[in-house]
């Protein structure tokens, strides 16, 4: 039979075995340098086996000590390193398989049995567990490969590291790295910088930096690249150009990705023109602008209003070669929706095709919510038809804008037709989905239906929100369920849901409509005792109550009296004072 293991960072190379009935032949080559070693530090609790050594000896990828030139003979039973063979190969299945917890026992079980396990797969399913959050088991996968006698290579302890990173454990990743017994490569370090300045770590960053330089691991363009751009954001792109001029004294030559980080770093600076002008000199940098650059500089051109610069640059782009991508096209239509130049988006939509371009939902999705800010229903209807026709199936970001429009124009059956209709378009509904149409189906004094949809949302596995039951209680209070608005509230509580100030609020406003501003008073003494603290409206709603039962001129001196201690405005006061 004939395995065939990478080595390195592929794990290029191979290893052929070859069985018999008396004895089983390892060769090995391998791209990397041999690696000598003793017999009995390989394995000492193996001494029962006596391994005849060739003259030039290499430790392969598994940990298994190989012969270039003769053969390796083993005293004893020629089964057990078959076994052995054999048992790391079912390792591989389970690995391969996703069967992460069986290949850990099977792991176990191996190294119980003096097996040497292959370093491939035990690095895999350290990945595995890693995907999935296990940092521990993991690192436990590691902590049982060291002790076997196998001999993990830099990319085992880059997975791991990885894994650790991508977790938020910077201070595990930073032990396995003091901890390595293979020299980290600039992929370790690389990955660690990248988290540290993620984190805003900078000055953390540049210590791992210093290490880095003192082991003799050298910098590559990634390396400059990650701490130039958190240089960017934490101390502004003059300190950052002084670490691009020291990226090149050493001979590292910057990239696009590397200047597209300035270029974004002077745009969210204010300064376009100097961005303008960096990217007019790129090409004497000696590297090409992208699409990327220019999409940088775009959307700071459409930030600022400088919308014919705008399409200046479009041009230039396309005149250079630079094909705008669907991302140019994006920028442009969403500040062109933002504007109310509908129109002017409308023909760059359809211009896109032109340009090998395909429109997806966020190049539509800008569109349909300016039809929806300008009450323009059958428009943004008729967009989304179209968007259906074209082979662009809406996200739920579409469906949300449409929703919550339709809710706000009191099209509030429609809102509910479409929102059965989801699953069907394969675009399952999602909390602020059902809360925008529960909140709809409130406000019109329909909370049968909208406590139907509470259930539904409840089967789907979603769990509602304070804002979920806030639109509850206001529904019922605005009908003048006051009482059985105020059981809903208490419900809240035993279900262990905090009411906000809006639920409060909610609460009053139905007391004070039914006559009852005592009550709403007393449940302002209740909301202050649960730690909630009234807002401006909750002031309003009471002193509006309190007018609304025939007492204006103690309402209008409460009012007063609220506004000199700045608890409400001199603009609302006035708004109630009109009410009064």
């Amino acid at each position: 039979m004939e395995l065939i293991v990478p080595t390195k960072q592929t794990h290029e190379g191979f290893c052929s075995f070859h069985s018999t009935r008396k004895e089983i032949t390892v060769k090995c080559l391998y791209k990397s340098s041999s690696v000598k070693v003793l017999v009995g530090q390989l394995r000492k609790h193996r001494q029962n086996k006596v391994f005849a050594i060739s003259r030039s000896e290499t430790l392969g990828t598994n940990g298994r000590l190989s012969s270039v030139e003769k053969r390796t003979h083993v005293q004893g039973s020629v089964s057990e390193n078959f076994e052995e063979f054999e048992s790391n190969n079912y390792l591989r299945r389970l690995v391969r398989n996703g069967e992460l917890e069986e290949s850990f026992k099977h792991l176990e079980s191996m190294v119980y049995r003096g097996d040497i396990p292959d370093i491939i797969p035990c690095t895999s399913l350290i990945r595995g567990f890693c995907r999935i959050g296990q940092t521990k088991k993991a690192t436990r996968v590691l902590e049982i490969l060291e002790d076997s006698g196998a001999v993990p290579d830099v990319i085992t302890y880059n997975v791991l590291i990885s894994g650790y990173c991508k977790s938020g454990e910077i201070d595990n990743a930073l032990n396995v790295l003091d901890r390595m017994s293979v020299a980290p490569d600039v992929v370790t370090y690389n990955t660690i910088l990248r988290t540290l300045c993620d984190s805003g770590k900078l000055k953390q960053a540049m210590h791992v930096l210093d290490r880095m330089l003192q082991r003799e691991c050298y910098p590559d363009v990634i390396t400059y690249t990650i701490l130039i751009e958190a240089t960017c954001k934490e101390s502004g792109v003059g300190q950052a150009m002084k670490l691009l001029d020291e990226m090149r004294s050493k001979g590292c030559v910057p990239d696009v990705v590397t200047y597209n980080v300035l270029i974004n770093g002077i745009c969210k600076e204010g300064r376009l023109n100097e961005a303008i002008k960096f990217l007019n000199n790129m090409p004497s940098y000696g590297c090409q602008p992208n699409v990327i650059t220019h999409n940088i500089i775009l959307r700071s051109m459409c930030s600022t209003g400088r919308w014919m610069d705008a399409e200046k640059l479009l041009a230039d782009m396309v005149r250079k070669g630079c094909s705008p991508s669907v991302v140019t096209f994006n920028i442009l239509i969403n500040f062109l929706c933002r504007k109310g130049l509908l129109g002017r988006a409308i023909d760059l939509l359809e211009k896109m095709p032109k340009y090998g371009c395909t429109p997806n939902s966020l190049s539509y999705n800008p569109l349909l919510h300016a039809f929806c800010k300008e009450k323009k229903m059958d428009r943004a209807i008729e967009y989304l038809e179209v968007m259906v026709s074209r082979g662009c199936y809406p996200d739920i970001v579409t469906y949300n804008t449409l929703l919550t429009a339709l809710c706000k124009d009191g099209k509030v059956d429609v809102a509910v037709e479409i929102l059965n209709q989801l699953s069907d378009k394969g675009c399952s509904p999602v909390l602020i989905t059902y809360n925008t149409v529960i909140d709809g189906l409130s406000k019109v004094g329909k909370t049968e239906l909208a406590i139907e949809l509470l259930n539904e949302m409840r089967e789907k596995g979603l769990q509602p929100d304070i804002i979920t039951y806030s639109s509850f209680v206001a529904g019922l209070s605005r009908e003048g369920k006051v009482d059985e608005a105020i059981k809903f509230f208490h419900d809240l509580e035993g279900l262990d849901v905090r009411p906000n100030a809006i639920t409060y609020n909610a609460i009053m406003l139905g007391l004070c409509k039914a006559r009852q501003t005592d009550r709403a008073i007393d449940f302002l003494a209740y909301m202050i005792s649960k730690g909630c603290k009234p807002t401006e409206s909750t002031y309003t709603i009471l002193i509006e109550g309190i007018a609304y039962e025939g007492l204006a001129e103690e309402a209008l001196e409460l009012l007063n009296e609220l506004c000199s201690r700045g608890v409400v405005r001199k603009s609302s006061a006035e708004q109630v004072v009109v009410k009064m």
